[in-house]
């Protein structure tokens, strides 16, 4: 879809409303250049496009290809291909949008093919717009108010990673577990990030030197604010590493402690299982009505010493064999340390 189509000549749009592309092409060699827009074309159109501007059809290919990398690549004498990586951090789902632009460039057109939700440039036109000196200068102008578009485009997301790399480090360092897939979205989120921004620096610089002297201080700046940008993503990135590491941490202590409590748990139940299975062995043995039981157990004292005392001498015992084995366990722990 052509979103505008416009002539330019000496700083200054020439028609109001977009034009035809065939008038466009018609126009890009008579002193001034075009400046065509397109977001998410299909491939007629796009064929349309390589027409009328004669374009190399290795490079109108190319534009259809999403990228993860920014780059660029001389197809003519005259022409580039420029593939740039955007980014956008929405607020709602608290994740990182990408899109790309591929941008033709020459000293008399620039076609900016758009894709995906996170490429709009309609306010890079209207400030160029509102600026002829710097329209004035050709094509390059264009291409410096779609880089500096994209850069300016960049801090937003910057900003959201830091949100919410900030609240799972709060999370982390309190102590309290964090969910590891929400680390891992985000060091993936920063490293797909990283891959749209830090090529871009040799590009940029590709750029810079091969444009006017005029408009060498602007893409300058637009590199000045990508390596900012840079630096903070490696930060990022570092970051993350460092609170995923933090977080298994907290996550192994909390695993101890969990075994910890089943260790006192079992301990606990197997102390109960040992003193009931004395006495469950006593009170099965004289519970059988043996005759020599039943005849000779006839009265209050001897059921005390038969019937008690036989309860009350594995306690005994038992609690007299635990004693000497936690005695012999503390014995050499106290020597060892």
């Amino acid at each position: 879809m052509i979103v505008d189509c416009a002539y330019y000549l000496d700083g200054h749009r020439s028609d109001v409303g977009p034009m035809s592309l065939q008038e466009a092409a018609a126009r890009s060699g008579q002193g001034g250049f075009v400046w065509l827009g397109l977001f998410e074309p299909d491939a007629a159109e796009l064929a349309q496009v390589r027409d009328s501007f004669g374009l190399h059809e290795l490079a109108v290919e190319d534009a259809q290809n999403l990228h993860m990398r920014p780059k660029i690549d001389s197809y003519d004498k005259d022409v580039q291909l420029i593939i740039l990586r955007t980014a956008r951090y929405d607020d709602a789902a608290e994740e990182v949008e990408f899109g790309e632009i591929s941008i033709f460039f020459s000293p008399t057109f620039v076609i900016a093919v758009r894709q995906g939700v996170a490429s709009e440039l309609r306010g890079a036109r209207q400030r160029l717009e509102q600026r002829p000196e710097l329209l004035a200068a050709g094509s390059s102008s264009v291409l410096w108010a779609i880089m500096d578009q994209v850069v300016d485009g960049y801090a937003p997301v910057v900003t959201g990673l830091d949100h919410d790399i900030d609240q799972i480090e709060a999370t982390v360092f309190s102590g309290a577990v964090a969910p590891t897939e929400r680390i891992y979205s985000l060091r993936n989120e920063a490293t797909d990030f990283y891959r749209a921004v830090h090529p871009m620096l040799a590009v940029s610089a590709i750029v810079e030197r091969a444009a006017p002297k005029k408009m060498r201080p602007y893409f300058r700046d637009v590199r000045d604010n990508l390596l900012l940008i840079d630096e903070e993503i490696t930060d990022q990135r570092d970051l993350l590493a460092t609170v995923l590491q933090a977080n298994m941490a907290v996550i192994s202590v909390e695993q101890t402690k969990l075994s910890l409590l089943q260790n006192n748990t079992i301990e606990q139940l197997t102390i109960l299982a040992t003193i009931f299975l004395p006495l469950t062995f006593v009170t099965g043995f004289f519970g059988q009505n043996f005759g020599w039981l039943v005849r000779h157990i006839d009265s209050p004292g001897k059921f005390i010493i038969y019937g008690i005392g036989g309860l009350l001498l594995p306690l005994l015992m038992l609690y007299l064999w635990l004693r000497r084995r936690t005695r012999a366990t503390a014995v050499p722990a106290a020597s060892g340390g």
